[in-house]
């Protein structure tokens, strides 16, 4: 008796979504094709917003930056939920073994209280910062046009959320999970005049109605010379005030620094490099926020690390800027 195990090939009809296709051709998609691509509605909206009459959901008149195809507009990560969620997940699992280790051993107890007052006045209230970051970069992405554009605001908004809760979790360790510490770093964002100027800045930034420049003021201009004057220069002005431990429990900030420059280098770039008219207005909002940026952290700098520091956190913004096609008028005296 002979067996004989024939096999044959099925051929699918199609191999992605309708969508997809339409954009990319009848081929297999990527993931964050697939999540990402012609998914936001544009046409058959009910009403328009309560809370905005004057413009329909996914507006593009939400902003003076305009683009034939905001779809062009993507993440060079490729983060889609699933793809950002993993990644976050291992680089919070370093993070959690190093705060393990320093709350396990009492690193921060065993500081000097002259030490632990300066991470409580001059580090911790950073905390404010990305707490409107968060709010800002929802606003964002409720307003943004295209789901490439939308999504990683809203993940740049859980990425601020996670980080002032760390900054919150160092307060906690100096006072041995009492709270009082956190007091302590409130009042300071409250009420000493050093903070006063960013926490101007923050209030400030809450209320950009245009959700493109808001982007550009968050995200690079903020962001980019906060992170590097707080996790860069005022860490080592730490190290050298005996509060290297720090360091440990930063470098989740300065990883995430690092991750996010490509994506938001690449969004402002693609959008400036489309017209004379929105290269224009992002170089007005960079000439307009930069100055009252490095303005709000120079008494900040000048108390700690020293307007050098703070000559180099511009410098290396001016480079962030020059990749995306923008210029600076300099380091504001």
């Amino acid at each position: 008796m002979t067996i004989e195990i024939k096999t044959d090939s099925v051929q699918p009809i199609r191999h992605t979504y309708s969508h997809i296709a339409r954009r990319f051709g009848d081929k297999p998609a990527t993931r964050y094709q697939e999540a990402s691509f012609d998914i936001a509605a544009t046409t058959n909206f009910h009403y328009r917003p309560l809370w905005d009459a004057e413009h329909e959901l996914n507006d593009v008149n939400l902003s003076a930056v305009k683009m034939k195809d905001w779809y062009e507009i993507t993440d060079p990560r490729q983060f889609y939920y699933g793809a950002y969620v993993g990644n976050r997940a291992k680089m919070q699992e370093g993070a959690e073994t190093s705060y393990g280790f320093c709350e396990k051993r009492g690193l921060l107890k065993r500081l000097d209280e002259r030490v632990q007052t300066s991470i409580l006045k001059y580090l911790v209230p950073f905390r404010h910062m990305n707490q409107a970051a968060n709010m800002n970069n929802s606003s964002i992405a409720s307003e943004a046009v295209g789901a490439t554009a939308a999504q990683p605001h809203i993940f740049q908004a859980m990425d601020h959320l996670g980080m002032g809760q760390y900054l919150s979790r160092i307060a906690l360790m100096i006072d041995g999970n009492t709270g009082s510490a956190l007091d302590i770093s409130k009042n300071y964002w409250m009420n000493d005049p050093i903070w006063q100027p960013l926490r101007k800045l923050a209030e400030d930034s809450m209320v950009v109605r245009d959700w493109f420049e808001l982007t550009v003021l968050q995200n690079l201009l903020i962001d980019k010379a906060i992170f590097a004057f707080a996790y860069e220069a005022l860490d080592d002005w730490f190290a050298q005030q005996g509060a290297e431990d720090i360091s440990m429990l930063t470098e989740f900030m300065r990883d995430w620094n690092k991750d996010t420059l490509r994506w938001v280098t690449a969004v402002v770039k693609t959008a400036a490099a489309e017209s004379d008219s929105n290269r224009e207005a992002i170089q007005s909002w960079v000439d307009k926020w930069e100055p009252e940026i490095f303005a709000a952290l120079k008494p900040l700098a000048m108390q700690t690390t020293g307007i050098e520091a703070l000559e180099n956190v511009h410098a290396q913004l001016a480079k962030t800027l020059q990749k995306a096609g923008l210029q600076t008028k300099g380091f504001p005296a």
